[in-house]
């Protein structure tokens, strides 16, 4: 139990998946992070990204993840040519803050290089209306193909019926979150592009949050006033299956950022540009690089820190003023989540290999 936490919610997870031996989080690279960064991926005055230079970049990521010489023999450390492979997305601040189409084109054109069909290879949010924000079409091979859990908001039928967690956080009347139907039934991998971001509840969006919550029903209940479940909640529902299991690679965006207000841009104060990307497959050691780079810039700002858990700093929304906060963040899911088997938190045992362009 990390410090400060006592009596979590009760968890009942369902379903009818075993883990499959050696693959997924935290996966075969646990504890090591590929950060590449790039000045020239971004036009800072134009806020503009340029495709080419993201496509280095991601080469390079993968490349340096897996030690291989060449893209080809990179992607093939993770895929196969009969993969069926989903890309989690994060949509949820679109269009001014969300997994940018050109590094989900690159990834995209990776799996491609390695032999699997466009038509097996599926861009993924939880919400159509969000992902239709982003031209993640143009950007992708020809035949690419993009799915959303709901069409509609509240539409429960691209959910798993009988893959669920269950809780009860707050009286709610639906204690279940399923997962999005296409993971359990359809894809035999994952691979997890959030976008690296603070996040008004759980802290930070990163590697954990963006699977977990992208990839269920019904989980904004985890937090209600000034309270967030999203300690335990996060990592629950990614250490449940077949989700752990299939989620084989994480791409962090970090072209863009925003360090107050997540996860959606509430003012352009809170925008910066990191100009980077964090490539892995433990999910934990890559959150705990995420939480360094928004606590560095909440400091330079001259914000409290994420982990603040003073009741002075509490102000319901709008999260304009960073001195106030709606929610008691949650970054310490991050940590909660090694506890699980989800990768390494201890920094000292984090191997980051820098990667500039």
């Amino acid at each position: 139990m990390i410090s400060g936490h006592t009596g979590l919610p009760v968890y009942r997870t369902v379903t009818p998946y075993k883990a499959v031996p050696h693959q997924g989080m935290p996966g075969p690279y646990i504890g090591k992070a590929v950060r590449v960064h790039c000045d020239a991926a971004v036009h800072v005055l134009a806020n503009r990204v340029d495709g080419e230079p993201v496509k280095t970049m991601v080469s390079a990521g993968i490349r340096g993840l897996t030690g291989a010489s060449d893209d080809k023999q990179a992607w093939s450390r993770l895929f196969v040519p009969s993969d069926i492979v989903g890309i989690k997305v994060n949509c949820s601040g679109a269009p001014e803050i969300n997994s940018n189409p050109e590094v989900v084109g690159a990834i995209a054109e990776g799996l491609v290089g390695v032999g699997v069909e466009p038509q097996n290879i599926y861009i993924y949010d939880r919400f159509e209306n969000q992902m239709r924000m982003v031209d993640f079409a143009s950007h992708a091979p020809k035949g690419v193909q993009t799915a959303a859990a709901e069409g509609e908001r509240g539409s429960i039928l691209g959910y798993d019926p009988y893959t669920y967690v269950e809780v009860n956080f707050f009286g709610e009347e639906d204690t279940r979150s399923n997962l999005f139907r296409l993971i359990s039934e359809r894809f035999t991998k994952v691979i997890n592009v959030p976008t690296m971001k603070e996040h008004r509840a759980a802290g930070v969006t990163g590697c954990l949050k963006n699977i977990a919550y992208g990839s269920y029903s019904n989980v904004a209940r985890s937090h209600e006033r000034e309270k967030s479940n999203t300690y335990s909640f996060i990592p629950t529902l990614a250490a449940a299956e077949p989700l752990r299991s299939k989620t084989v690679l994480h791409v962090m965006d970090g072209l863009r950022s925003l360090w107050q207000g997540g996860p959606f841009l509430q003012s352009k104060d809170f925008l910066f540009f990191p100009k980077q990307i964090v490539v892995g497959t433990d999910p934990v050691s890559l959150d705990h690089l995420l939480i360094e780079m928004i606590e560095a810039k909440r400091k330079e700002k001259g914000a409290p820190s994420i982990f603040d858990r003073s009741p002075e700093h509490l102000r319901f929304q709008p999260e304009l003023d960073p001195q106030f906060n709606s929610f008691v963040r949650e970054p310490g899911h991050v940590e909660y989540a090694s506890t699980l088997g989800l990768g390494i938190y201890d920094r000292a045992s984090i191997t980051e290999k820098v990667i500039k362009l």
